[in-house]
């Protein structure tokens, strides 16, 4: 992992700021909820877990100066950090999880004093930050166990270290493989509008010294025909009970390039990113963002400045694109509503 994305340090969140990589490394020290809000809407933090921990600590930080001395007044200063946390993007489950989690452990130690809520709350989103770091390395264990030496690889987005708190979903199977000596490569999709590829994803991937080819969304059906692809990896932001999984808009192309190339397409993604709630990928809710994103590349415009713009920030692919999910509890196989009766267990 090039840098610690997210951390808790005196008494403050600090994140990097991902829309200034990969030319500029800056820190952000954020002491209040609103800043973070903004953090989190405008994409400095993004990465389904790293948004799971940054609402977690969203709420420390929006119930910090209350005053509440009763736990009545205190709830009413939780909801209110938690709805407002909630408003900041509306796809990656990773969020809303984090966001129960944290009301469910004020509603567990409710009898006590406000001020022993406080830290009880702070110490279950640093709980929350170690979970992730685990997980991460978990699911790489598992995830690499599918790569043979001398693959190539095809990812979208970024799924590394800049979207959690340590090693990465899908990026993180690709570390572990060639920490292992697999000697991979990889072809990392741009990811247009916001180049998250481009930016972030290949400066994590020469970072840890993989081979690394950068190309635009639309080239990959090309190096499949040829026969250049051997496997592809993905993140996801929430996955529905029959298997059905949302990420970075351009994924489901993949999933339909992949099942027509006989190219397995693999999942990689926490419990926390499950939706169990959700019948299908239809129930998911998919982020429109602002048009300006498309119209302009880096802050230049590229397009006419009053055209039109469709920009959903994600799509779903089918459940049967998908070869595997890789979560930290092992690799999940179809029929996928099957495979999820064991999930039950983690209370997700």
């Amino acid at each position: 992992m090039p840098v610690e994305t997210i951390a808790w340090k005196g008494g403050k969140c600090v994140y990097i700021d991902q829309t200034l990589l990969p030319h500029k490394i800056k820190f952000v020290k954020c002491g209040d909820i609103r800043t973070l809000w903004k953090a989190i809407r405008t994409l400095q933090v993004r990465g389904a877990p790293a948004i799971g921990i940054a609402g977690a600590l969203g709420v420390v930080l929006g119930v910090k100066n209350s005053r509440s001395e009763t736990y009545g007044g205190f709830k009413k200063d939780i909801d209110r950090a938690v709805k407002y946390l909630a408003s900041s993007r509306p796809t990656a489950v990773n969020l809303f999880w984090a966001l129960a989690r944290m009301k469910r452990i004020a509603e567990n130690n409710s009898s006590g004093p406000v001020a022993r809520i406080k830290k009880i709350l702070l110490k279950e989103a640093l709980k929350i930050i170690d979970e992730d770091k685990r997980n991460c390395r978990q699911m790489a264990r598992y995830g690499s166990r599918l790569i043979k030496k001398g693959d190539t690889i095809l990812t979208h987005c970024n799924a590394g270290g800049l979207a959690t708190a340590d090693y990465g979903t899908a990026l993180g199977v690709l570390f572990e493989a060639a920490r292992q000596g697999k000697r991979i490569k990889v072809y990392a999709d741009e990811t247009r509008p916001l180049l998250q590829g481009a930016r972030l994803t290949t400066w994590e991937l020469l970072h840890e010294g993989i081979d690394t080819t950068l190309i635009c969304d639309n080239m990959a059906a090309s190096l499949m025909a040829k026969g250049r692809i051997d496997k592809i990896f993905v993140g996801a932001d929430r996955i529905a009970l029959n298997g059905d999984a949302a990420n970075k808009i351009g994924t489901y192309s993949l999933g339909v390039l992949a099942k027509h190339h006989r190219v397995p397409f693999y999942v990689v993604a926490p419990l926390s990113t499950f939706d169990l709630n959700l019948k299908s990928g239809k129930d998911i809710p998919i982020e429109e963002r602002d048009g300006d994103e498309v119209r302009t590349i880096l802050g230049k415009l590229i397009a006419p400045e009053k055209v039109k713009v469709y920009n959903p920030a994600f799509d779903v692919t089918p459940n049967e694109l998908i070869t595997a999910i890789i979560t930290e509890k092992g690799i999940l196989r179809k029929p996928y509503s099957k495979s999820f009766e064991k999930l039950k267990a983690y209370n997700l």
